[in-house]
């Protein structure tokens, strides 16, 4: 046999590294410290390690994922091929689908009269004083309690109310219809700054204001509507976020929009009181808001008929819970309405004075507008940091916890990507990111209106009894 004298192989060091750390920075920055390259992996432990949680969440990456994967293509793409029109103004008791009798609508998941926050009890008092059921706030909130008018969600009637907004039958309503699938919401129309019941006031002031948008605005409104073409509301919105919009918290640019596309009928309206309606709408920049939110309901609407998803199709406040609810199922998952952040008060308020968070505009969110667009929006740069990387920063979280992209809501700043759509239960809850959202906020307890502005952190058990409740139901 031949013998083998060939050298075993000298082992080398490499002359350079470049490595990949997962986990602790520590490591990352010591490769660093000697010169060589080195990429830090955010990496945590899913859920924080909660057993629990980790174990659903296997289950619901694990053999369902492909069903939840496909429920959730189709839901995404329902959020973003959705086509909401405003076809017409009506009064919420002919056109609201479910309201019968004295029924007052409010935001938010179903809530107990005992359990109403302060700003929605006066929202509501004054609604009923409107409506002309009661006289005095006093006699309104009796009427309330001893169950001679009833309280439902606006959610379950196809409706999305801002702030403290409540619906009563002869309450103005923008009607929406969705073109793919024929379907419609509606949101009132919006009161206007000032001591207004939107933001929990409940003076003849405020009362004179529901009267005005449902004897002046909603006519001149309607008859304008009717004398134009078609608002394609989305496409308002698009262009919207291209003007410094988010479509939330900030709806300047869309609001003029629209009042340009309707300005030669308003011109032309006969109305007795179309001067006053005139200046309402001219002082009123958050006119959109509603007609979005509208929207956006027809449009979670539509995708919320897909079963067996982890996407959230509606996310709700009314000043004592937040509650979402997943595409194909009924059930809420609620929580305590957490406190406004990243706040700006009013001069004169603070902290203290500010109510929890308050509304259906968290629907927004859902599809790619507000928080989500935070991005697109300088003016909400200024409530996270006072600099664009904040606003950049709330969008990228976004990113985070969503399945898709727009291909409608494309911001500037991120060189015309698409908005994050599609808030994913699973990925909230196995990073502990939870949704933005751009928000007002209320004075707490003295009825003296909107305090300031900020941004809301849904919180995070609501996400995690759906994650819970998910995965026990698929088995």
């Amino acid at each position: 046999m031949a013998e083998n004298n060939s050298a075993a192989p000298v082992p080398r060091l490499p002359d350079s590294v470049a490595v990949i750390n997962v986990g602790l920075p520590l490591f990352g920055d010591a490769v660093r410290a000697q010169g060589m390259a080195a990429v830090d992996v955010d990496w945590r432990i899913p859920a924080a390690g909660d057993p629990g949680l980790v174990a659903a969440l296997t289950v619901l990456h694990g053999r369902h994922a492909a069903a939840l994967e496909a429920a959730n293509a189709e839901v995404t793409r329902r959020l973003d091929a959705a086509a909401p029109v405003l076809v017409g103004i009506a009064r919420a008791g002919e056109v609201v689908p479910g309201i019968e009798g004295r029924t007052l609508l409010h935001p938010g998941p179903p809530l107990l009269w005992e359990a109403f926050c302060d700003p929605l009890r006066r929202s509501a008092r004054a609604a009923a004083i409107a409506e002309g059921w009661a006289s005095t706030p006093q006699a309104a909130g009796d009427m309330i309690a001893r169950g001679e008018i009833g309280l439902e969600s606006a959610n379950h009637h196809a409706a999305a109310l801002p702030m403290a907004t409540v619906l009563a039958p002869s309450s103005p309503v923008l009607v929406v219809e969705n073109g793919p699938r024929g379907n419609r919401a509606f949101s009132g129309i919006n009161q206007g700054p000032g001591a207004t019941a939107w933001f929990g006031v409940e003076s003849p002031e405020a009362v004179e204001r529901l009267v005005f948008l449902r004897d002046a605005v909603a006519p001149v409104l309607a008859a304008a509507l009717q004398a134009s073409s078609p608002i394609d509301i989305f496409s308002v919105a698009a262009q919207g976020l291209q003007m410094g919009d988010d479509a939330h918290m900030r709806t300047q640019a869309a609001t003029n929009l629209v009042l340009r596309h309707l300005l030669p009928a308003l011109v032309a309206s006969d109305h007795p009181r179309r001067d006053a309606v005139a200046r309402f709408l001219a002082g009123n920049h958050l006119l959109f808001l509603n007609f979005a939110m509208a929207a956006a309901k027809a449009a979670s609407d539509w995708a919320a008929e897909v079963a067996g998803s982890s996407i959230v199709a509606t996310m709700a406040r009314n000043g004592t819970t937040f509650g979402i609810r997943l595409a194909g199922q009924e059930a809420w998952f609620v929580a305590p309405a957490p406190p406004v952040e990243d706040a700006l008060f009013h001069p004169g308020y603070a902290e203290a004075d500010a109510a929890p968070d308050i509304g259906d505009s968290a629907v927004l969110e859902t599809l790619g507008l507000g928080g989500a667009a935070a991005a697109a929006s300088p003016a909400v740069a200024t409530f996270l940091g006072g600099k664009m990387a904040g606003a950049v920063g709330a969008t990228r979280a976004m990113e985070r916890i969503t399945a898709a992209r727009s291909t409608r809501f494309r911001i500037p700043y991120l060189d015309f990507a698409g908005s994050p759509v599609g808030i994913d239960i699973r990925r909230v809850v196995a990073q502990e990111v939870t949704p933005q959202i751009t928000t007002g906020i209320l004075d707490a307890r003295g009825g003296r209106g909107q305090v300031g502005a900020g941004v809301a952190h849904a919180p995070l058990e609501c996400f995690q009894e759906a994650v819970r409740w998910l995965a026990g139901a698929l088995g």
